[in-house]
């Protein structure tokens, strides 16, 4: 779930494809699966749980001009975590963006788990996987994750699985948002000491 009771800041963080990574098991009763037609409605559900999106219709949207157009790439590419009762709980993308200058960059993309399924250790099992993935399916360097402010606890797993905070843009060209993010995650850090 967002935090949205800090201020916004984003972030670009980063870690080198060829880094190792030790795939997490999924926690008993929970399986992997990959996108299937007609699941871009479960992928509304989930992040509009997480508060990525005020309402499904607009997540829903997002997905049909961002995901839509790639029809084989999610079948390869986007995650879901299902629970025992078939339920779609978590979700995850190893996709890619590419820049202006052509070239095509690994991006771990979308991370959510829906509230009252978090703390099991999903997102550690979906960041491992999907970062293997990403690993078998592309061959530039470095893996790349946007994220926000609003989401500093999931960064802390990130940073565990050898993502470092970038003060770059994934196109190279300097992050605005760096300076203001490191105070507002130092102020965070501060608060729980």
């Amino acid at each position: 779930m967002l935090d949205k009771t800090i201020p916004y800041a984003e972030i670009w963080m980063c870690r080198e494809r060829e880094w190792p990574v030790e795939e997490k098991a999924l926690p008993e009763g929970f399986h992997f699966a990959f996108y299937q037609e007609g699941d871009e409605r479960d992928w509304a559900a989930i992040e509009t749980a997480v508060a990525e999106f005020d309402e499904e219709a607009k997540a829903i949207d997002y997905f049909n001009e961002k995901f839509a157009p790639f029809p084989q790439a999610l079948k390869e590419r986007m995650l879901f975590i299902i629970n025992d009762a078939g339920e779609k709980v978590a979700t995850c993308s190893a996709w890619w963006k590419d820049t202006p200058d052509g070239k095509r960059h690994p991006l771990v993309h979308w991370v959510a788990v829906k509230p009252g399924y978090q703390g099991k250790g999903l997102a550690k099992a979906m960041m491992t996987r999907t970062i293997k993935l990403l690993q078998e399916l592309e061959v530039t360097s470095p893996i790349y994750l946007h994220t926000q402010t609003w989401s500093h606890i999931a960064i802390g797993l990130y940073q565990k699985l050898g993502f470092e905070i970038s003060d770059k843009n994934l196109d190279g060209s300097p992050n605005p948002d760096y300076e203001k993010a490191m105070d507002i995650l130092a102020e965070i850090e501060q608060r729980k000491d």
